[in-house]
Protein backbone atom coordinates (compact mmCIF):
# COMPACT_ATOMS: atom_id res chain seq x y z
CA UNK A 1 0.00 0.00 0.00
CA UNK A 2 1.35 3.37 -0.71
CA UNK A 3 1.53 6.12 1.58
CA UNK A 4 -1.15 8.28 -0.59
CA UNK A 5 -3.04 5.06 -0.55
CA UNK A 6 -3.01 5.14 3.28
CA UNK A 7 -4.16 8.46 3.73
CA UNK A 8 -7.04 7.66 1.61
CA UNK A 9 -7.86 4.47 3.75
CA UNK A 10 -7.92 6.51 6.92
CA UNK A 11 -9.95 9.07 5.34
CA UNK A 12 -13.06 6.59 5.10
CA UNK A 13 -12.56 5.04 8.56
CA UNK A 14 -15.58 6.40 10.52
CA UNK A 15 -15.22 5.12 14.51
CA UNK A 16 -18.44 5.33 16.62
CA UNK A 17 -18.40 5.20 20.13
CA UNK A 18 -21.21 3.85 22.10
CA UNK A 19 -21.77 4.35 25.39
CA UNK A 20 -22.77 1.76 28.10
CA UNK A 21 -26.71 4.05 28.34
CA UNK A 22 -27.15 3.42 24.48
CA UNK A 23 -27.07 -0.12 24.31
CA UNK A 24 -28.36 -1.19 27.05
CA UNK A 25 -32.83 -1.15 28.33
CA UNK A 26 -34.03 1.17 31.47
CA UNK A 27 -33.38 -1.69 33.50
CA UNK A 28 -29.41 -1.98 32.29
CA UNK A 29 -29.80 -5.06 30.42
CA UNK A 30 -28.22 -5.44 26.37
CA UNK A 31 -30.89 -4.32 24.54
CA UNK A 32 -30.35 -6.48 21.10
CA UNK A 33 -32.79 -4.04 19.35
CA UNK A 34 -30.57 -1.20 20.31
CA UNK A 35 -27.80 -3.17 19.12
CA UNK A 36 -28.99 -4.24 16.00
CA UNK A 37 -30.18 -0.56 15.03
CA UNK A 38 -26.64 0.45 15.53
CA UNK A 39 -25.07 -2.87 13.50
CA UNK A 40 -28.20 -1.38 10.60
CA UNK A 41 -26.21 1.90 10.21
CA UNK A 42 -23.09 0.40 10.76
CA UNK A 43 -24.12 -1.98 7.77
CA UNK A 44 -25.12 1.00 5.43
CA UNK A 45 -21.44 2.68 6.08
CA UNK A 46 -19.90 -0.09 4.92
CA UNK A 47 -22.42 -0.27 2.18
CA UNK A 48 -21.14 3.40 1.29
CA UNK A 49 -17.34 2.00 1.16
CA UNK A 50 -16.46 3.50 4.65
CA UNK A 51 -14.65 1.04 7.08
CA UNK A 52 -16.28 1.27 10.65
CA UNK A 53 -14.74 0.36 13.83
CA UNK A 54 -17.01 0.61 16.87
CA UNK A 55 -15.75 1.63 20.80
CA UNK A 56 -18.76 0.40 23.30
CA UNK A 57 -18.90 -0.22 26.58
CA UNK A 58 -21.63 -2.57 28.00
CA UNK A 59 -19.49 -5.61 29.09
CA UNK A 60 -20.24 -5.34 32.99
CA UNK A 61 -23.99 -4.75 31.92
CA UNK A 62 -24.00 -7.56 29.72
CA UNK A 63 -22.82 -9.83 32.63
CA UNK A 64 -24.83 -8.30 35.25
CA UNK A 65 -27.93 -10.54 34.73
CA UNK A 66 -26.23 -13.46 33.40
CA UNK A 67 -24.94 -14.06 37.27
CA UNK A 68 -28.06 -12.42 39.10
CA UNK A 69 -26.53 -9.53 40.03
CA UNK A 70 -28.55 -6.59 38.41
CA UNK A 71 -30.57 -3.39 40.02
CA UNK A 72 -30.21 -3.50 43.83
CA UNK A 73 -27.76 -6.14 43.53
CA UNK A 74 -25.22 -4.48 41.53
CA UNK A 75 -21.96 -5.50 43.14
CA UNK A 76 -20.00 -2.17 43.81
CA UNK A 77 -16.29 -3.39 44.30
CA UNK A 78 -13.65 -3.43 41.60
CA UNK A 79 -13.22 -7.24 41.85
CA UNK A 80 -16.54 -8.34 41.57
CA UNK A 81 -16.92 -5.91 38.57
CA UNK A 82 -14.05 -6.83 36.71
CA UNK A 83 -15.69 -10.86 37.22
CA UNK A 84 -18.84 -9.16 35.64
CA UNK A 85 -16.99 -7.86 33.11
CA UNK A 86 -15.17 -11.42 31.97
CA UNK A 87 -18.93 -13.02 31.75
CA UNK A 88 -20.19 -10.04 30.20
CA UNK A 89 -17.69 -9.54 27.46
CA UNK A 90 -18.29 -12.77 25.87
CA UNK A 91 -21.85 -12.10 25.95
CA UNK A 92 -21.40 -8.34 24.50
CA UNK A 93 -19.36 -9.34 21.41
CA UNK A 94 -22.21 -12.10 20.86
CA UNK A 95 -24.66 -9.59 20.54
CA UNK A 96 -22.54 -7.20 18.48
CA UNK A 97 -21.80 -10.36 16.33
CA UNK A 98 -25.40 -11.54 15.81
CA UNK A 99 -26.89 -8.29 14.95
CA UNK A 100 -23.80 -7.72 12.24
CA UNK A 101 -24.39 -11.19 10.97
CA UNK A 102 -27.73 -10.12 9.65
CA UNK A 103 -25.77 -8.07 7.20
CA UNK A 104 -23.47 -10.40 6.15
CA UNK A 105 -20.28 -8.68 8.32
CA UNK A 106 -18.27 -10.00 10.85
CA UNK A 107 -17.29 -8.90 14.26
CA UNK A 108 -13.50 -9.24 15.29
CA UNK A 109 -13.11 -8.33 19.39
CA UNK A 110 -10.29 -5.92 20.10
CA UNK A 111 -9.90 -5.38 24.36
CA UNK A 112 -7.49 -2.59 25.44
CA UNK A 113 -6.26 -1.72 28.31
CA UNK A 114 -4.89 2.27 29.11
CA UNK A 115 -1.20 0.40 28.86
CA UNK A 116 -1.92 -0.12 25.01
CA UNK A 117 -1.73 3.34 24.40
CA UNK A 118 1.01 4.04 26.51
CA UNK A 119 3.85 1.47 25.74
CA UNK A 120 5.22 1.38 22.16
CA UNK A 121 4.98 -2.30 21.06
CA UNK A 122 1.54 -2.70 22.72
CA UNK A 123 0.22 0.07 20.76
CA UNK A 124 1.77 -1.01 17.37
CA UNK A 125 0.51 -4.59 17.69
CA UNK A 126 -3.16 -3.15 18.51
CA UNK A 127 -3.11 -0.58 15.57
CA UNK A 128 -1.82 -3.38 13.45
CA UNK A 129 -4.76 -5.24 14.67
CA UNK A 130 -7.01 -3.33 14.17
CA UNK A 131 -5.74 -2.39 10.83
CA UNK A 132 -5.60 -5.94 9.64
CA UNK A 133 -9.31 -6.06 10.40
CA UNK A 134 -10.30 -3.46 8.69
CA UNK A 135 -8.58 -4.87 5.31
CA UNK A 136 -9.86 -7.87 6.21
CA UNK A 137 -13.51 -6.43 6.07
CA UNK A 138 -14.37 -7.40 9.60
CA UNK A 139 -16.07 -4.61 11.91
CA UNK A 140 -13.04 -4.11 14.82
CA UNK A 141 -15.70 -3.95 17.87
CA UNK A 142 -13.18 -2.58 21.06
CA UNK A 143 -14.09 -2.24 24.51
CA UNK A 144 -11.55 -2.01 27.27
CA UNK A 145 -10.31 -5.00 29.02
CA UNK A 146 -12.40 -4.69 32.22
CA UNK A 147 -11.29 -7.75 33.46
CA UNK A 148 -7.64 -6.89 33.61
CA UNK A 149 -7.96 -3.39 33.46
CA UNK A 150 -7.18 -1.27 37.09
CA UNK A 151 -8.30 2.44 36.51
Amino acid sequence: MTEAETVNTAQKTVVVKVGTSSITTVDGTIDQHRVNALCDEVAALKAADHQVVVVTSGAIAAGLPALGLGGAARPKDAQTLQAVSAVGQGKLIGTYQSALSRHGLLAGQVLLTPLDFFLRAQYLHARSTLTRLLELGAVPIVNENDAVADD
